[in-house]
């Protein structure tokens, strides 16, 4: 999903023929493996706008021609999660493929916080997972039902347009997916899903430099040679 002035996304994803043309010619061939790896041969991107600025739920909502009636996966770019060799949203797909019915990630945050986060209440299932009884957009501590919060992962079935497109807006003024989320649980099981990993809140400016490091750690070429530099750089702030 994109929005007007965001095309950098797009161009991310596209085929960029005069790099690739300098790189065959330098002799580059690992690098130029590893651009036209960006996009796969059996994906396709497609760039969806957002004309207007009317929440999550409109986002998720603009993409109905696309997806059809098909189960399909929400990944919000503020949150980065890092799974190691075990992705979340492959976590979550081996748990859609069990429940074939939605699913909504979340995660303990400290209870004053839970006016940061729409907030589940469930029956569990098992350690990771539960039946989901309720969820809320952004509720005061006082009237939080748990201190289980959402977290930028979803796998939802195709019925949940229908509900996104007849919703009134929420807060905000705001098409909430959180809504069609409450409204989707009336007529078919949605669960919860603790996850296996660590996440890193981007839309904050010291989660985004936490996240770089960290990510630039577990690198599989630079990974050793940065963790020294970083060892090396914080011994010599202690002088």
């Amino acid at each position: 999903m994109t929005g007007r002035g965001k095309r950098a996304i797009e161009d991310h994803f596209d085929v960029s023929h005069e790099l690739e043309v300098q790189l065959e010619a330098a002799g580059k061939f690992d690098l130029l493996e590893e651009v036209r790896d960006i996009l796969p041969e059996h994906v396709t991107a497609v760039a969806i706008r957002q004309p207007r600025p009317l929440g999550l739920g409109h986002a998720v909502y603009c993409a109905k021609k696309i997806i059809g009636d098909e189960p399909f996966a929400v990944l919000l770019a503020d949150d980065m999660i890092y799974g190691g060799r075990n992705p979340v949203l492959l976590q979550m797909v081996d748990m859609f493929d069990k429940v074939q019915s939605s699913i909504v990630a979340v995660e303990e945050v400290d209870p004053s916080e839970t006016h940061k986060y729409g907030i589940v209440s469930m029956t569990p299932v098992d350690d990771r997972s539960g039946k989901m009884e309720g969820i809320v957009e952004k509720p005061l501590p006082e009237h939080a039902p748990s201190n289980l919060g959402v977290v930028g992962r979803y796998i939802l079935t195709s019925e949940i347009f229908d509900h996104l497109e007849n919703i009134p807006k929420g807060s905000g003024g705001e098409i909430q997916l959180t809504d069609g989320i409450a409204e989707l649980m009336k007529n078919q099981d949605v669960y919860s899903y603790a996850y296996h990993g660590k996440r890193y809140d981007c839309g904050s400016k010291l989660g985004y430099l936490a996240a770089t490091v960290e990510y630039g750690i577990n690198h599989k070429d630079l990974g050793d040679d940065f963790k020294a530099y970083l060892k090396e750089f914080v011994e010599s702030l202690d002088q």
